[in-house]
């Protein structure tokens, strides 16, 4: 339940991401067209009044005789005029030559007037007009002309671009989050996937793998990380197991004799002789019992810590007589034969990196098995140095197994 809420907030997540960027991006795209169009409507509707200014001004100077009259009736006719068009002609003394505005709604400033006659083309805006002011050359003189008019058809185009771009942006947003909901739903599906399997997996299957696709995308990966985990837990549990199972076994032989010695012990009374001599066995076996615990100890809790120390610097020979001396002092039959080589001359020459304690749980089980399945309890030990190792060589008297050399290094 807590794997798929989280999904679920990891796909909520990706979703809003998806829609922010989306949404940014339609946003900005939405601006830049409708800036866009803006602008090339003003400069599109500029370009006109001017032509229109100047093509008044080519009709009333390029006339045999100037007659503002004729031209503004011609002007009042002329089917392409734009609503509201006003065109004011000044000469250089600032006398008005022609004028369109009846009602003199364009309002006309000496900065203006100036600007214009320096060369520049004013543009400016007097609600609900668009005025442009420029210069126009005749071949005695010079003259400002003044258009202005409202462009209507072009400010209502705006607006319904202004509209749709809105509504697009609202619709797209939704589409964003649909198809970003409905992509991270399929983008998390695989780790959905590896939830659904690890959910099935247990201590009692733990031979179970999840599926690692193609193995090669981050998913693939993770898969495959995980899958290494579980074949190291399989292999431990199994470890684990075995260890158990070992233990138990090698604890029940002593138990079991020290169980039936003492139900014969308690069968009838015995003599103080038999009494000893019983006693004597059974400390035998609770020695053996001892000793066979404090190796398992000494194996469990190095499995448990791990090697830590495999770097160690340690004595070979040491470990040999340490593990003679605990072997004998439990077990008073053995004969644990050691012999050192003479070419082993110098006490470098026994030193080995390792773990001491694994070295000797080692040492110690090979002997105990070289002593106890040898019919006279005895083992010859031997190591010498051979270039760079040490061998070392155990000996039985028992069926064995096929020969074993050890090398340190």
């Amino acid at each position: 339940m807590f794997l798929e809420n989280f999904r679920m907030q990891i796909r909520t997540r990706l979703a809003l991401q998806f829609l922010l960027l989306g949404g940014i991006i339609m946003i900005i795209a939405s601006v830049a067209i409708y800036f866009s169009s803006a602008s090339f409507r003003k400069d599109d509707f500029y370009n006109r009044l001017w032509n229109k200014a100047r093509g008044t001004a080519n009709l009333l100077f390029n006339a045999s005789k100037v007659d503002a009259n004729r031209v503004l009736g011609i002007e009042k006719n002329n089917p392409v005029n734009l609503q509201n068009e006003k065109i004011i002609i000044i000469n250089f003394n600032n006398d008005i030559v022609y004028s369109s505005d009846e009602n003199k709604e364009i309002e006309i400033s000496n900065n203006i007037l100036e600007r214009v006659r320096l060369g520049y083309k004013v543009y400016y805006k007097q609600y609900p007009f668009e005025v442009i002011g420029t210069l126009y050359f005749t071949t005695y003189d010079r003259f400002v002309i003044i258009a202005a008019a409202v462009d209507t058809e072009g400010s209502a185009r705006l607006e319904k671009l202004e509209i749709i771009l809105i509504i697009v942006c609202l619709i797209s947003l939704l589409l964003f989050f649909i198809a970003g909901w409905f992509y991270s739903g399929r983008a998390l599906k695989p780790i959905s996937d590896v939830v659904k399997k690890v959910e099935d997996i247990s201590i009692t299957s733990l031979n179970l793998r999840v599926f690692e696709g193609n193995g090669t995308d981050e998913i693939g990966r993770l898969a495959k990380t995980f899958n290494k985990m579980l074949e190291r837990l399989e292999t431990s549990f199994a470890m684990q197991k075995d260890f158990i199972a070992n233990a138990s076994h090698e604890l029940r032989t002593p138990l079991t004799s020290i169980n039936g010695q003492l139900e014969v012990l308690m069968m009838k009374d015995r003599s103080t002789t038999e009494y000893k001599s019983a006693l004597g066995s059974v400390l035998d076996d609770i020695k053996s019992l001892i000793d066979l615990s404090n190796r398992l100890l000494l194996i469990a809790r190095t499995s448990a810590e791990g090697p830590v120390n495999l770097n160690n610097k340690i004595r070979i020979d040491e470990i040999l007589w340490q593990a003679q001396e605990e072997m004998k002092r439990f077990n008073n039959d053995y004969h644990i034969n050691i012999s050192i080589d003479n070419s082993l001359t110098d006490s470098d020459q026994m030193i080995v990196v390792g773990d001491e304690s694994l070295l000797k749980v080692a040492v110690s089980n090979i002997i105990d098995n070289a002593c106890k399945y040898s019919p006279d309890h005895t083992v010859d030990v031997k190591f010498q140095h051979v270039d760079k190792w040490i061998e070392v060589v155990f000996e039985d008297r028992g069926i064995g197994i096929s020969e074993c050399h050890f090398y340190f290094g």
